[in-house]
């Protein structure tokens, strides 16, 4: 099992921004891929960023251009940087880990909430 703690959330006003991290902890062997995801009240959980163990990134356009996903292998920690924030980043952002190859097992952590207020 992999336990997932967040950190760095709150509220900020458009144009602001917010750095968000997540260590991860317990079994972190063969952790592949660290990312954030997003939900909007009334939405599906989307990817905001991921970043493999390489360092390989995956950035939502939505955010391309003002969000940086950084990782440390060594602290088993990844971070999200936030800049220029606008009200419809707003939600609740889950740390993911994808462990493993041939079996592959995902995590979640808890949750931070985001609010950008206009």
């Amino acid at each position: 099992q992999v336990q997932l703690v967040e950190s760095g959330g709150g509220l900020v006003q458009a144009g602001g921004s917010l750095r968000l991290s997540c260590t991860a902890s317990g079994s972190i062997s063969r952790i592949n891929t660290m990312g954030w995801y997003r939900q909007a009240p009334g939405k599906q959980r989307d990817l905001v960023a991921s970043i493999t163990s390489g360092g390989s990134t995956n950035i939502a356009d939505t955010v391309k251009g003002r969000f940086t996903i950084s990782r440390d292998n060594a602290k088993n920690t990844v971070d999200l940087q936030m800049n220029s924030l606008k009200p419809e980043d707003t939600g609740v952002y889950y740390c993911n880990v994808v462990q493993g190859s041939i079996i592959v097992r995902q995590y979640w952590g808890q949750g931070t909430q985001v609010t950008v207020s206009s």
